[in-house]
């Protein structure tokens, strides 16, 4: 069926046509969300406001050992104050959540409780020294509690403050002392192995005292000198030898033993019949008798001479030739310097031999001297870093304990809760009234748009495509003016019931009636 433009005054046939489709689930829909936010119960939450202050010494002067952020280490507290035990002596204390004892167990009570507390930092814009830039740091926290009886909320808010502020006395104390004893155990450790690496050098320089870096000019020193030595004791040696040479070619042309007056007079005799021989030879032959007969004659008288040197050589005798004498006596004094020399020589290369050696073998000392020493250097820097820590550890575990460095200062306690924070009834009723409101309207439209009854002229014309030649008004009886006056009876009674309900909602839910009347007045006085 085709449907015509509707005009305004067809939707207002509608709504006087589907007026009660309209006011119905409305006002269903508005109790049910007065019902829901009147039966909800009261939730109170009272909160502790926390101030995070820095230490009262400079930085710059006292180190503290808690390095961690502030955000890390309220979450760090956080976790360790929400530990089941902690929580389960309080809720013991209190007596929280009575009725949940025979639905839940301990831990689902707990994670209960975990979700009613609630920990949020306070954060704002400062300037970074070190950067220059503003970034967000985290000035103070709060600290909050829900739940049913706001005596017993802050209560329980307060003891959980408490917890707070302790817990962090507790761990920042417990984590400079833990500091300072890590630090002292680990000095000690690098004490033990500095002692250690001590003793390793001092048997390392006592193993290799000829071979050390420090010896290495002192052994090309040596050295030098020992070859300029042997360089000279080779030249001795030379002229020594030269020297005996010489002097065993003297004592080879001269008779170690002096002749006799006979001997004397045979070997002049022998020279003279040299020379005569040669005086012969030169005017006879060979086989002259006189040339025959010198030659005898000297051989008789080397003969002679021979076996009497031969005799006195036999008899052992020492040699009595002054010259002899002498020149044995310089040959036996040079090849004793030459065994001198030799010696000397000898002992010198020994020496040359054993300083390369040293020289020689100083690289690969030099090296695990070194490494021993840079071992040693590098404990020794690392043992003076610890004391140095060690020493700062300990003012600031005194700065701790007198509470100087970072604390958590308690500026705003838990206050007792005057009104709840939840549930917010009168929002819970404006959506009520918000959703009975499209409730009404949809169920309405729904009925409108599913009803095919002709209700004008103008649909019947449009339906049947004939023209309307009469219309018959509507007949109203007496039991119809009797039901009309009921419905606004009915009407008029829900609408002060209504009022009614909202005014006692108001008092009781939102503010006291005779309060909002005092400041009604003042405003319109005003």
């Amino acid at each position: 069926m085709e449907t015509a433009p509707m005009a305004p005054m067809d939707y207002i046939q509608i709504l006087k046509r589907r007026k009660w489709s309209l006011l119905l689930p409305a006002v269903i829909v508005f109790l049910i969300a007065v019902v829901v936010a009147l039966a909800l119960p009261s939730i109170y939450m009272s909160t502790s406001t926390i101030l995070i202050e820095e230490q009262d010494i400079p930085a710059d002067f006292v180190m503290t050992m808690v390095t961690s952020y502030v955000e890390q280490r309220l979450q760090s507290i956080n976790q360790r104050m929400m530990s089941f035990t902690k929580l389960s002596e309080i809720i013991q204390r209190f007596d929280l959540y009575p009725e949940l004892r025979d639905k839940l167990t301990s831990e689902e009570i707990v994670e209960k409780m975990k979700e009613d507390t609630v920990l949020e930092p306070v954060s704002t814009e400062v300037v970074d020294r070190r950067t220059g830039r503003p970034s967000a740091a985290t000035i103070a926290f709060t600290l909050s509690y829900q739940g049913k009886n706001p005596n017993t909320v802050q209560q329980v808010a307060n003891v959980l403050t408490s917890l707070f502020l302790s817990e962090n006395l507790q761990v920042r104390e417990t984590q400079a002392k833990e500091t300072a004893a890590f630090l002292e155990s680990e000095m000690e450790k690098i004490k033990d192995k500095l002692a250690d690496l001590e003793a390793r050098v001092a048997k390392f320089k006592n193993e290799h005292i000829n071979e050390l870096p420090e010896l290495l000019q002192l052994n090309l020193q040596s050295l030098d000198r020992i070859e300029r030595e042997e360089t000279l004791a080779k030249e001795q040696l030379r002229n020594l030898n030269e020297r005996k040479i010489y002097y065993q070619s003297q004592l080879a042309g001269i008779e170690p033993y002096l002749e006799t007056e006979e001997d004397m007079v045979s070997q002049r005799r022998l020279e003279e019949l040299k020379v005569e021989l040669v005086h012969l030879t030169k005017t006879f032959s060979d086989e002259y008798p006189d040339v025959r007969k010198a030659r005898a004659e000297i051989k008789d008288l080397e003969k002679q001479l021979t076996a009497a040197g031969a005799t006195r050589k036999a008899n052992k005798k020492p040699p009595d030739n002054p010259a002899y004498i002498n020149l044995a006596a310089q040959l036996t004094n040079a090849q004793a310097d030459i065994k001198l020399i030799q010696h000397q020589i000898k002992e010198l290369d020994l020496s040359a031999t054993e300083f390369r050696r040293r020289i020689a073998a100083t690289p690969d000392v030099e090296e695990a001297y070194n490494a021993l020493l840079a071992e040693r250097n590098n404990t020794q820097a690392k043992f003076d870093d610890l004391m140095r820590k060690h020493m700062e550890a300990g003012v600031a575990q005194g700065l701790e304990k007198e509470q100087k460095g970072e604390r958590f200062t308690l500026i705003d306690p838990a206050r007792l809760p005057q009104k709840p924070f939840k549930p917010n009834r009168l929002a819970i009723m404006l959506i009520g009234l918000v959703l009975g409101i499209g409730a009404g309207i949809g169920f309405a439209a729904i009925r409108e748009f599913s009803d095919d009854a002709v209700r004008n002229p103008d649909q019947l014309e449009l339906a049947t495509k004939f023209p309307v030649l009469a219309g018959i008004p509507p007949i109203i009886t007496q039991k119809d003016l009797v039901r009309r006056r009921w419905k606004r009876l009915a009407l008029a009674t829900g609408t002060i019931g209504i009022i009614v309900a909202g005014i006692a909602v108001f008092h009781f839910m939102v503010m006291d009636l005779n309060i909002f009347w005092a400041k009604l007045m003042r405003r319109l006085l005003i």
